[in-house]
């Protein structure tokens, strides 16, 4: 490895995404909802998370993000439960022995909803994908790389994880994600949504916003799954499943009226459940999407982060001055440039 990196360097990117469903595309739920026919949506977005791999110092390895100090740890006592900590079991993973500086440069605000911590870690599998090829290994499948970076942050997360955050950083577009819960091999069926040539058109009906505050998505999937597992709200899981179908449908279609109703439908749902998942920022500004005719949700599992609109172009133009006037007294916040990504992961 620290030939290959003194010779060559390393790079690799995923994006983040926007999202829909989520916490569907957890085990938890997902098998005992299976006759529902659980699905999640996602738009992969411009905000890319790159990874660069460095030589470092024999048995070392540091790990330096945007918002967070650099840590460095000898492989064999690298901490997992470090705020850091899933770069450090990717790195454990593929037994960087010989030292590695793992350099993330992040696009998306920190903590901000937007998956940036799934796609860092699948740009992370990919660029160590990379040295593997150069040993000989046969290179990785997009499917595998997703697997790989999923299945090690449900390992150190502590907690279920869901899936579609790393399948959106792998392939990239605009998809539905059907969760099979057959214990086949891949336990999902991806639906393409928005062809690219729709893209442009797509980004016109589609506004994203920073409340300015960071989300802990263990916070509410936390409860959501305890509430789950205690036979709590099973019937509106159910319409959430109903209703994340019917948005993927209307969108599929192009009739983004229809899909902007179902997300307030879904929206009115989990808030029922979570009144937390808003904070008063993020209260505001859906309020207002609503009012100008327009459906929205936080990204992720809410508290905190990013909200997510959509409508008609002429509501979307009218609603974006209506949303910065809200962001405005906070310091942080701030509207995000939303470009759909059609490449996923690059090496």
């Amino acid at each position: 490895m620290q030939n290959i990196l003194e010779k060559t360097e390393i790079k690799a990117s995923a994006p983040c995404r926007i999202d829909m469903g989520g916490t569907l595309d957890i085990k938890t739920l997902y098998y005992p909802l299976r006759h529902y026919s659980p699905c999640t949506f996602n738009l992969a977005i411009g905000l890319r998370t790159e990874i660069r791999l460095l030589p470092y110092k024999n048995g070392i390895i540091k790990v330096s993000s945007k918002g967070f100090d650099s840590v460095e740890y000898p492989l064999e006592s690298a901490p997992f439960d470090h705020d850091l900590g899933l770069m450090f079991a990717i790195a454990s993973y593929f037994n960087a022995q010989q030292g590695v500086h793992i350099l993330i440069d992040s696009s998306s605000p920190p903590r901000s909803a937007l998956g940036g911590s799934s796609a860092a870690a699948v740009a992370l599998v990919a660029a160590f994908s990379k040295i593997c090829e150069y040993t000989g290994e046969p290179r990785f499948s997009k499917e595998k790389i997703a697997f790989l970076a999923h299945s090690i942050e449900e390992s150190v997360a502590g907690v279920p994880c869901g899936f579609q955050d790393q399948l959106a950083a792998v392939y990239g577009g605009v998809n539905a994600w059907h969760w099979s819960a057959t214990n086949d091999n891949p336990p999902y069926k991806r639906e393409v949504i928005a062809e690219k040539s729709d893209f442009k058109k797509l980004e016109q009906n589609i506004l994203l916003a920073y409340c300015g505050i960071p989300h802990e998505s263990k916070d509410i999937n936390s409860k959501w799954i305890k509430q789950f597992l205690t036979g709590k709200n099973r019937n509106i899981w159910n319409q959430i499943i109903s209703w994340t179908q019917k948005f993927v449908h209307a969108l599929s279609d192009g009739d983004i009226e229809e899909a902007a109703e179902y997300m307030k439908k879904e929206t009115a749902a989990r808030t029922q459940m979570t009144p937390n998942v808003f904070d008063s920022t993020g209260q505001m500004l859906v309020h207002a999407a609503e009012k100008n005719q327009c459906g929205a949700r936080f990204t992720g599992a809410g508290g905190g982060g990013c909200i997510w609109a959509i409508g008609e172009v002429d509501q979307i133009n009218r609603l974006t001055g209506v949303w910065e006037e809200i962001l405005a007294p906070v310091n942080t916040a701030c509207l995000l440039d939303l470009n759909i990504d059609e490449k996923g992961v690059t090496v």
